[in-house]
């Protein structure tokens, strides 16, 4: 065999090599696009899952501790549970409501408090339905009261619901609570802001009555907070217990909410220290626009009042 042969043979041999590479070398990249391919499928469905499903479900209850000298002594030891957010028709049907029913019974609450937005302004509730929703929601059990203000999307319906279920609508308004004595605290409603029907001189005008207690414990239920400076720059409230922001719906690590809705830009997370005044703002129980969570559990705000000396 000549040499011209014998590097033509050498030559037909590396070539099928360089083949037999090539070819292994597109069949790992495809492997490797599959592999890469259903991974991300994974992941994006899994994060579908969960903010879609997962996330939405699972009502967790919040519990704080309140301590003020201004709580009165017949306060001491008493309950709240604020809801806030329900959107119903969003992700939430007849049996959340009855599951939410049952979660806020159990604890025995003294007072219960609804921050806005009961109906999914994208849902059109049957009368059927409004009717089932007062019968559950009239099962919700308090010793002294269960208390409401509107939020953005509240209409006459969410007037008419509430009223039924026994809640006193307090838009712009305050009551005076006792509990076996004669020392009050006060819970003041606020409307909705983003309905341009809020008046906070309205609302807070029991420390301009002459016979007012200006050393009475105010809590003031609000659904949302973006004037809450102001208002404490002219009233006093101890406790504040808003809505609305659903503290940002979608939550990431070491950056909070993101998502920010109108008329909760400033205050959107679960709490707030602001001079004297403690600011809590609920996460809210449905989820409206795309219907999807992430980080921030739908949940009810459980706080017990303790009195202290000083």
């Amino acid at each position: 065999m000549n040499t011209s042969t014998r590097t033509e043979k050498n030559k037909v041999i590396q070539n099928k090599l360089e083949e037999e590479e090539k070819r292994n070398k597109r069949k790992k990249m495809v492997k490797l696009f599959i592999k890469v391919t259903f991974i991300i499928l994974i992941f994006f469905f899994g994060i579908y899952f969960y903010t879609n499903y997962t996330s939405t479900r699972g009502l967790i209850t919040k519990e704080e501790r309140i301590k003020n000298k201004k709580i009165p002594d017949s306060f001491s030891g008493s309950k709240i549970i604020q809801f806030s957010d329900l959107y119903y028709g969003s992700t939430i049907t007849k049996d959340e409501v009855k599951r939410l029913v049952k979660t806020i019974n159990i604890r025995k609450p003294d007072l219960i408090v609804f921050t806005g937005n009961l109906i999914d302004p994208e849902y059109k509730i049957s009368t059927k339905e409004q009717e089932e929703l007062i019968k559950e929601l009239q099962k919700l059990d308090s010793t002294i009261g269960k208390y409401a203000v509107s939020g953005k999307y509240d209409d006459d319906k969410y007037s008419t619901i509430l009223t039924q279920s026994d809640f006193n609508i307090l838009n712009n308004d305050y009551d005076l609570v006792y509990m076996n004595d004669n020392n009050p605290i006060m819970i003041v409603g606020l409307s909705s802001l983003l309905q341009g029907k809020r008046d906070a001189d309205k609302a807070y005008r029991y420390y301009k009555e002459e016979t007012h207690n200006s050393d009475i414990y105010t809590i003031t239920i609000t659904s949302e907070t973006d004037d809450v400076d102001n208002i404490l720059s002219e009233y006093s409230s101890d406790l504040i217990l808003a809505g609305n922001s659903m503290n940002g719906q979608i939550r990431l690590p070491f950056i909070g909410g993101i998502i920010t809705k109108e008329g909760s830009k400033k205050y959107k997370d679960p709490y707030y220290k602001i001079n004297n005044t403690k600011l809590y703002v609920s996460s809210g129980i449905g989820a409206p626009d795309a219907g999807f969570r992430f980080m921030a559990r739908p949940s009810i705000n459980f706080f017990r009042l303790t009195k202290i000396d000083s």
